[in-house]
């Protein structure tokens, strides 16, 4: 496993992280397992939300973590929060910045991970109706309390993080963006500039470049899906070209498809960490050892061609 720093905050993660979205519908001694793999694979880096499943997979990862006795230095635990769902309906019916949301999400996210302190806390997604200095509020109030290190954003762009840079004094150091070979508009963008296709229409405010001038680190989420959540493409019919691509490729560095597909992210010069979503211990084994593979730069691109993208 490499390691890389988090933007400029001196934080030293897995260059792989785990997302456990999905750890919610597992046993404690499924969820132990899990974590006890991707720790064995290097991976120090966990990702969860207060809004997944109403805090159980927080919950259960918090558990899986003092069950297994680990050293609550030795990892980095990240959360996120802003998105209000309504608990008798489980439908999201709000964005919520306000300094009362934000402050009670993370007081609630602390108690459901065991833990003193985040290392991360990221807004989920942008609320147009943010007040700054409300923002302000909760950010100076967890941070000064201990409760929150750093801080950044989740699916959002360029100007949106340049509004909220504006009103806080905690540079912004983290955006969680969807980004994978089947998912590659942030980069397509920036080979059709100038151009009037489809592929020219820039849809994110040019996040790559932005996120490298201001030194923040991408962190790509459902990094093998298509689409948004439209399935996976790793052995799916529907994308030979991808798939024959990722078994070459893979053969020669001797890991598997999965394992080239997270290569291919990291190769980018952004310094991207990617976020694995798998439950399954076997294969974030598999995934995680994308992390050892150097594409060339001949092999991401004829993995981003095979992928349907092509170069004007």
């Amino acid at each position: 496993m490499k390691y890389m720093n988090i933007g400029t905050s001196g934080v030293k993660a897995s260059r792989v992280a785990l997302g456990v979205m999905r750890i919610d519908t597992k046993s404690p001694e499924e969820a132990a397992t899990i974590v006890r793999t991707a720790l064995d694979a290097g991976i120090d880096y966990f990702d969860t939300a207060d809004c997944y499943h109403g805090g159980e997979s927080s919950r259960v990862l918090g558990r899986a973590l003092k069950e297994l006795g680990i050293d609550r230095a030795s990892i980095g635990i990240q959360t996120k929060v802003g998105i209000y769902r309504d608990p008798a309906s489980d439908q999201i019916t709000r964005y919520d910045f306000s300094a009362k949301h934000l402050i009670q999400a993370v007081d609630q996210e602390l108690k459901n991970l065991q833990t003193d302190y985040v290392d991360y806390l990221l807004l989920h997604r942008p609320d147009t109706l943010v007040e700054l200095d409300q923002l302000a509020e909760a950010f100076n109030t967890m941070q000064t309390s201990g409760k929150v290190r750093h801080f950044g954003v989740s699916n959002v762009n360029p100007m949106q993080v340049e509004l909220l840079q504006s009103g806080i004094s905690q540079k912004l150091d983290v955006n969680q963006i969807q980004f994978g070979l089947g998912h590659t508009g942030m980069v397509q963008q920036e080979f059709h500039v100038n151009m009037i296709d489809d592929s020219s229409l820039d849809h994110d405010g040019g996040l790559i470049s932005y996120s490298r001038l201001k030194h923040m680190t991408i962190q790509a989420w459902s990094p093998f899906q298509t689409g948004f959540f439209e399935g996976v493409f790793i052995d799916n019919p529907k994308f030979p070209d991808l798939n024959d691509c990722l078994q070459k490729i893979a053969e020669q560095h001797g890991v598997s498809k999965s394992a080239i597909a997270v290569a291919w992210i990291l190769r980018h010069p952004a310094g991207m960490q990617v976020l694995l979503g798998s439950m399954t211990p076997s294969r974030i084994t598999e995934m995680a050892a994308g992390a050892d593979v150097d594409l060339t730069a001949q092999e991401w691109y004829d993995l981003y061609l095979s992928a349907g993208n092509d170069l004007p």
